[in-house]
């Protein structure tokens, strides 16, 4: 028996439909080096999605390796409740630096969901702490994606993962979110004052009593298809916030870390929020770890005798992982010692430049939307009219296919291909991987 045969006799992948393995079976990798990919018989693929997003400095990157193999020798867990280590203390001390200002206490987790699920139970618990047990309900934005546990999906409003589930699901409050490449009010994404806020507005006018946070994916929503819209939302977002006593939660996880040109995508817009939620990026992709960030106002409504009944009663085995924290600390001292980011923010001018002159005056692509090293090509039938191709022709994903026996790993969310690559990728091989996508796209779309 293979091992592609071995694995569909044992595994049940993530977010696939298992019937496409019959005709497109698991690939074996067998390691990896910086941006590539190699499979058991040798061929090279071009990661230019970062292994969902979350490989941020390349695979088996030397000084991420080395900070692992350091720690393994000297402590691979310990329980987190009454206990600590020194790599948790120093990465708490080392991210305070960077965060948005005013959040000050960390609350380790496993994985993105987690971190989400922790944030909300928090707000939850902070607005009925502080006198406002009418405070029960989370606003979020439409196609908005924040993991895909119960209360993850409950503020994630994408029917793909979510309307099955809705029986189980919390009430939540949806805002339209804004589209800026088919804005209903004539503007363009950095042209505009964000006339779209009326709808926010509206929202919290209606429903903000009985609100106790607001969550989002800042400037970028990832699986709605790498919807991208401008930071002034955010600062009208912390506004409104602010006039209503909702709490603003910021999930971070896929735009934290240099992914959007900034550390994180607050950043561009010079406000912070109550909570954030940080992972992905925060090991380099290397071990499963998340943070939910908070402020000093929050943490201290929790802060009593034991007796009130008022602490936070939420734990992860893996909380404070010390292999975790010395991915994350190795991650954080790459940013110091090498120009990570400034070297990123001439690569993405370069590679928004070449998709450009590539492939943006192909018929079937709208627009190539940016920001950071990510780009957006969001496919349509009619460039004039903004038509989306018919969803059950799955063009992204026969796309997808092609570029595989290429040699490039895509990815698409629906008919949107997008290149989310690691942050040290050079221009040779974003050239390579360009003309990659652009002959997969010729064999399906010409």
């Amino acid at each position: 028996m293979t091992l592609e045969e071995k694995d569909l006799k044992y595994i049940w992948h993530p977010c696939s439909q298992m019937k496409d393995y019959e005709e497109l079976p698991p690939i074996v990798i067998d390691h990896g080096k910086g941006v590539y990919l190699y499979d058991k018989n040798g061929k090279e693929y071009i990661d230019i999605v970062s292994s969902w997003w979350c490989n941020l400095l390349g695979h088996c990157n030397p000084d991420i390796n080395r900070g692992i193999k350091e720690q393994l020798d000297r402590l691979e867990h310990v329980i987190f409740a009454n206990f600590t280590h020194e790599g948790a203390i120093n990465l708490c001390e080392q991210l305070s630096e960077i965060i948005p200002s005013g959040l000050k206490k960390f609350n380790f987790s496993d994985n993105g969901s987690a971190a989400v699920e922790c944030s909300l139970k928090m707000a939850f618990q902070y607005q009925y702490q502080t006198g406002h047990p009418e405070k029960t309900r989370f606003m979020c934005l439409s196609d908005g994606y924040h993991g895909e546990t119960i209360g993850a999906l409950s503020v994630g409003t994408l029917d793909l993962y979510a309307k099955i589930y809705q029986p189980m699901l919390m009430n939540t409050i949806r805002i339209d979110a804004p589209d800026c490449y088919r804005c209903p009010y004539g503007k363009c994404r950095d042209c505009c004052e964000c006339e779209c806020f009326e709808k926010a507005e509206k929202a919290f006018e209606e429903y903000a009593a009985e609100t106790c946070a607001m969550i989002v994916e800042p400037l970028l929503q990832g699986s709605a298809g790498m919807r991208i819209y401008p930071p002034l939302y955010l600062k009208k977002l912390r506004t409104l916030c602010d006039k209503y006593n909702v709490l603003l939660i910021a999930d971070e996880i896929a735009t934290g870390f240099g992914r959007t040109g900034k550390m994180f995508a607050f950043d561009h817009a010079g406000v912070s929020p109550d909570i954030m939620c940080i992972s992905k990026g925060l090991t380099g992709g290397y071990m499963p770890m998340a943070i939910t960030i908070t402020t000093d106002e929050i943490y201290n409504a929790f802060y009593d005798e034991y007796s009130t009944g008022k602490a936070f009663m939420h734990s992860h085995t893996y909380s404070g992982n010390p292999l975790g924290c010395a991915a994350a600390l190795s991650v954080l001292k790459v940013f110091r010692e090498q120009p990570i980011l400034e070297n990123a923010a001439e690569t993405a001018e370069y590679l928004h430049r070449r998709l450009t002159e590539r492939i943006g005056s192909h018929k079937n692509v709208g627009e190539i939307r940016h920001i950071g090293l990510i780009n957006a090509i969001e496919l349509v039938t009619d460039k004039d009219r903004k038509t989306p191709f018919d969803s059950s022709l799955r063009i992204g994903y026969q796309i997808y296919k092609e570029a595989l026996k290429l040699g490039l790993l895509l990815r698409p969310l629906g008919n949107v291909l997008y290149f989310n690559p690691p942050l040290i990728i050079s221009r040779e091989e974003i050239d390579k991987a360009i003309d990659l996508c652009a002959q997969a796209m010729s064999i399906i779309l010409d």
